[in-house]
């Protein structure tokens, strides 16, 4: 691995990459550095917890030079709230020693406020592309001096459905430009977009997608269903000293919440949760607690926890075994960061068996199995999800011996109901049944009756 000081860095850079006590940049901060510095557009494909943000956040400082405009020149968008206030943090802790203005902007939050501090001037815009278009549409910020394109995981941005508003937000920025994509996968979405708005990039790939990090040892547990994965979760927390900085990765955020009301009696402040559909003030709190240690356990949804960066994690277990074997790569980098040795575990039913064999394929590898341990109770009680779907069966209903007989609601129309649509010719048969009067206006019947 090469140091910092090999990269050619600028001394406020340096200096600040020093208070931060980071020796030795990892691969994709080495590959990507020069390229970044260049000004061609890059693609790098790289897990999660391998330093993504600094690898285009440094070379981006570095050529950034001080001016006083109002419009940014640097935009970094990400699909999470959580996420822009990471990569804030980061880029804040490297420009430390720079005039660099940096800005976050997110939905959920008082839209004035943000347009204020706009208004302000900024270098470096960080944003999620809801409200980077909405502030874009008001007209109070302007894209025309953007020089850098970021997007980071663009794969989980295409996965929420951003991609319409990506393009839009193309169209707004100018097309000379450098455009920079970090991405954990590549998908068929992720490639079209790059063919479609990159321009010969740059690609760096550090591990592939399905490869295993070396620091993290796996191990898994086939559990009947929740209730008892409930119990096993139960079981291992209790050691605390072991269990110290726990990541729990449910499927959906019905899930979460169910498996917090579970364990939040026995494990009260020691426990938060974050998803979707909690407030942005309570899931910046949960993850600073968790973060900061004052919560030792953590619930989360895959979107969520995607790209947080939080260090020192001891285990990350996998409540329930993920459909898409890219996603419990996600989830397992979160543990093992910066060196470190990690634990990762997995919980599995008979039903999850098909989406486990698929991540040990792409993998290459068989997860260790573990028996349950003998005090923790197998559970028979079953969440709705896990009973079986009673369909009724087929029960035609028996007619009348006479199969042609009409039911008991029929009844003969009455005689005024029966009228026939004879089309173009029923006028014909009201006017003379009727004998519909001359007009006012009809010459002829006029002229008679003044003759009478």
């Amino acid at each position: 691995m090469a140091h910092f000081n090999d990269l050619n860095l600028s001394t406020p850079l340096r200096n600040a990459i020093e208070d931060l006590g980071f020796v030795t940049a990892t691969p994709i901060q080495e590959q990507s550095f020069n390229v970044v510095s260049s000004g061609k557009d890059l693609v790098g494909i790289a897990q999660t917890g391998t330093g993504k943000t600094f690898a285009y956040v440094l070379p981006i400082l570095k050529n950034l030079a001080y001016s006083t405009q109002e419009n940014p020149r640097v935009l970094i968008l990400v699909p999470t709230r959580e996420l822009v206030v990471q990569v804030v943090e980061e880029t804040k802790k490297l420009a430390k020693y720079t005039n660099n203005r940096i800005l976050g902007v997110f939905g959920g939050t008082n839209i004035n406020t943000q347009k204020r501090e706009i208004a302000e001037g900024i270098d470096i815009l960080v944003a999620t592309p809801g409200r980077l278009y909405d502030l874009a549409l008001s007209r109070v910020l302007q894209l025309k001096s953007i020089q850098k394109l970021v997007i980071d995981e663009v794969d989980v941005m295409l996965d929420l459905g951003f991609r319409h508003q990506l393009l839009n937000i193309f169209d707004l920025i100018p097309q000379r430009r450098q455009n920079i994509m970090f991405s954990a996968t590549m998908t068929k979405d992720v490639d079209a977009l790059i063919t479609d708005y990159f321009i010969n990039p740059e690609r760096i790939s550090i591990a592939v997608s399905g490869t295993p990090l070396d620091n993290i040892a796996q191990k898994r547990y086939n559990v009947p269903n929740f209730y008892t994965k409930v119990n096993l979760v139960h079981h291992l927390l209790q050691d605390k000293d072991k269990y110290n900085k726990v990541l729990i990765f449910v499927a959906y955020k019905r899930m979460a919440d169910r498996l917090f009301e579970q364990l939040e009696e026995l494990f009260n402040s020691e426990i938060c949760v974050i998803h979707s559909n909690k407030t942005q003030n309570y899931r910046l709190r949960s993850i600073s607690q968790f973060e900061n240690g004052e919560n030792r356990i953590l619930i989360a949804t895959d979107v969520m926890a995607r790209g947080l960066d939080i260090d020192s994690i001891s285990h990350v277990i996998n409540f329930d075994t993920p459909d898409y074997p890219e996603n419990y790569m996600h989830r397992i980098g979160r543990t093992g960061r910066a060196e470190k040795e990690g634990q990762s575990i997995l919980f599995s039913t008979e039903k999850e068996i098909d989406a486990l064999e698929t991540i040990e394929d792409l993998m290459q590898m068989q997860i260790p199995i573990l028996e349950i341990p003998e005090m923790v109770e197998i559970s028979t009680e079953l969440i709705e999800e896990e009973r079986p779907q009673l369909n009724e069966h087929y029960n035609p209903i028996n007619r009348n011996k006479d199969e042609d007989a009409p039911g008991p609601a029929f009844h003969e129309k009455k005689d005024k109901n029966k009228k026939e649509n004879l089309g173009g010719s029923y006028k014909f048969i009201i006017a003379a049944k009727y004998k519909k009067p001359k007009t006012r206006g009809d010459k002829n019947y006029n002229r008679r009756n003044k003759k009478k």
